[in-house]
């Protein structure tokens, strides 16, 4: 199976580029020490290790999304200037994941990770206290800051830890686990805030970051493939040089970009709708109205099965199909019709993500976490775009704006997949002559 999903069908690799922006002091030997894969013994417990970390970077990175327009009421600001608080955080994470996965190089991606969570678990726990909007905008910018370095880590420890006939569904279920993570914290903070308000809301989403990452910390496999060695900026320099001027994962990279700019939009917005006529849900429902982050659950998990079903640019048409359909089927009036839009975006946009995302991974075979960073930092500023544009054309137009600006995302997929299936078929045909 070819590891391009948008590009040619076989990759190309400097190799003469640096495996990773340090300088080792040995040489790899991650050949010689067996790799994780189902059924064997340490998988079942990487696995719920990330999947827990999964649940709590997702439930703090957009822990203030499903309260906007309550937040928005408290502080006296618009829909835009709410939206910053999920902005804020999104950006900084996309800022720090590069520098952050560099320090992973020399610390181990297991330290990383571990850091990061406590951090961001600390942090989590001030947010609720935040006296003005300012500085919960403030707050969550570190809290995203310190959310960088678990991502592109995590990527880059399956990619090193696990057999690579099992790397796309292992990075299903540690999407699956940003899915239910985003579920879960939306749905308590729904429900909390309508109690008790959403400062509450905040320290309860808290709360349950703390317990995963407990869980994490006593779960996770000690890494046994990872040689760590001395940071070395312009080895780095050379690495991210090197993965931007490889056309398909520069393509992918846009990918996870446009597709997380559709999602920021959505559920950046999609409160603002529906507390206001003609639906005027309650905050507790609304929140509930994240349960279809289930669905997004189930199309990570079964990414790898698409993947061998339909090739990985079919089923990147097949997720981002799904995603316009919904996409139009939001527009209704009817709140079963926007639910069931809701439905088909977040099944598409989670397909679409794992796909994109583990093809980063299998794409690069030097520099790993650089190559998952720059997906992160691309994939992230795209929320943060989506969220404040969606909000902007929310204000200004209505639902209907904002989904159009979610089609005009979809319709750049589209061009990107398109554009590589072509650049492949030429590629495919430029090698006959030399296979005569």
């Amino acid at each position: 199976m070819p590891p391009a999903d948008t590009g040619a069908s076989t990759v190309v690799v400097d190799a003469s580029a640096p495996s990773s922006p340090v300088i080792t002091s040995r040489a790899a030997a991650s050949a010689a020490t067996e790799r994780l894969e189902p059924g064997r013994p340490g998988y079942r417990k990487m696995s719920f290790a990330l999947f827990a970390a999964g649940v709590a970077a997702f439930a703090l990175l957009y822990s203030t999304q499903a309260l906007l327009p309550a937040i928005s009421a408290s502080y006296g600001v618009s829909a835009g200037q709410a939206s910053w608080t999920v902005s804020a955080a999104t950006g900084a994470l996309a800022l720090c994941v590069l520098p952050l996965s560099a320090l992973s190089e020399r610390f181990g991606r297991r330290q990383m990770m571990t850091a990061s969570l406590t951090v961001a678990v600390l942090v989590g726990m001030l947010v609720p206290f935040a006296p003005s909007i300012g500085w919960l905008i403030a707050l969550r910018a570190v809290q995203g800051a310190a959310l960088a370095g678990l991502p592109a880590s995590a990527m880059a420890y399956l990619a090193e830890e696990v057999r690579p006939k099992a790397l796309i569904a292992a990075i299903g279920l540690f999407v699956a686990g940003n899915s239910i993570g985003g579920m879960s914290g939306r749905i308590l903070t729904g429900w909390v805030a309508q109690a008790w308000g959403w400062r509450a809301a905040l320290a309860a989403v808290g709360l349950l970051a703390v317990a995963c990452a407990v869980a994490f910390h006593f779960l996770i496999p000690k890494a046994r493939n990872f040689t760590p060695g001395t940071l070395n900026p312009k080895a780095l320099a050379k690495t991210v040089a090197t993965h931007l001027g490889n056309p398909l994962l520069v393509r992918l990279y846009a990918i996870g970009a446009l597709f997380m700019t559709v999602f920021g939009a959505v559920y950046t917005v999609i409160g603002f709708r529906l507390v206001e006529e003609p639906f005027s849900l309650p905050q507790g429902i609304v929140g509930s109205i994240f349960l279809v982050y289930l669905v997004g659950t189930v199309s990570s998990a079964a990414a790898g099965r698409l993947v061998a079903r339909l090739g990985r640019r079919g089923a990147l048409y097949l997720a981002v199909s799904t995603t316009a359909a919904g996409l139009l089927l939001s527009l209704s009036q009817s709140l079963a019709a926007v639910l069931l839009g809701l439905v088909l975006i977040t099944a598409g946009f989670f397909a679409g993500h794992a796909v994109a995302s583990s093809s980063v991974s299998r794409t690069a075979t030097t520099g790993r976490a650089q190559a998952s960073a720059l997906y992160q930092s691309a994939y992230y500023l795209g929320s943060s775009a989506g969220g404040t544009l969606g909000a902007v054309a929310f204000h200004a137009g209505g639902w209907a704006a904002t989904v159009a600006l979610g089609l005009l995302a979809v319709l750049g997929v589209v061009s990107i997949t398109l554009y590589g299936t072509r650049v492949a078929r030429a590629e495919r045909r430029a090698l006959v002559p030399a296979t005569r």
